[in-house]
């Protein structure tokens, strides 16, 4: 099975998230477009639960691998200098005490927090049988576990899933949300992968 990945990073407090785009290939699977999210909307702490919402950015998937199908699965990235889930984060050499980097014991927000709703959007262009976004409801994005969003059986070509409702992107906030010293954010490492196969 042949894999290719994306990664994204968060920051909560910016809204910003960026990516790293894998080489496309011909007589492969590749994205096209990879998968980016878009920035998210600022939230202003008021000791409640909130949620904001945003449109999923499109992304594409080139298949030249004669109808063998594939597949694209998300989760948060754990490890050295990673996070699953949106932690407190230094964006620069030092903030205050804190080194650049994920900071050690400090605050959070609950895994499965950022989730993607696919109702409504679909993939089009490419040939044979159209794949399926698999997150009618929704899927957590910041966990430790993938998540399947989308596969296909029979298609090949590139196909481009549009039409992304304006709330297809959540984050849900809790009451005890913290703010965080000047110049520091919540981020969070979020890993997208595609494999052969539906």
């Amino acid at each position: 099975m042949r894999r290719r990945r994306a990664t994204s990073r968060g920051a909560l407090a910016l809204g910003l998230l960026a990516l790293a785009l894998p080489a496309a290939a011909s007589g492969s699977l590749s994205f096209g477009t990879a998968p980016k999210l878009p920035a998210l909307p600022a939230v202003t702490l008021n000791a409640r639960t909130q949620t904001v919402t945003t449109t999923m950015s499109i992304f594409s998937i080139a298949d030249t691998l004669s109808k063998s199908g594939w597949n694209l699965t998300v989760a948060g990235q754990s490890g050295t200098g990673k996070s699953a889930a949106f932690a407190q984060y230094c964006p620069k050499a030092k903030c205050g005490i804190d080194a650049e980097g994920y900071v050690a014991s400090g605050a959070t927000l609950a895994a499965g927090s950022l989730q993607l709703t696919s109702s409504g959007a679909s993939f089009t262009g490419g040939t044979g049988s159209t794949p399926k976004l698999l997150c009618a409801t929704t899927c957590n994005l910041d966990s430790a576990t993938a998540v399947k969003i989308a596969s296909a059986e029979t298609s090949e070509g590139t196909w481009t899933a549009g039409g992304w409702s304006t709330t297809s992107l959540k984050l849900n906030t809790s009451t005890t949300l913290r703010a965080l010293p000047s110049e520091q954010v919540y981020r969070v490492n979020i890993l997208w992968t595609l494999g052969s196969g539906p």
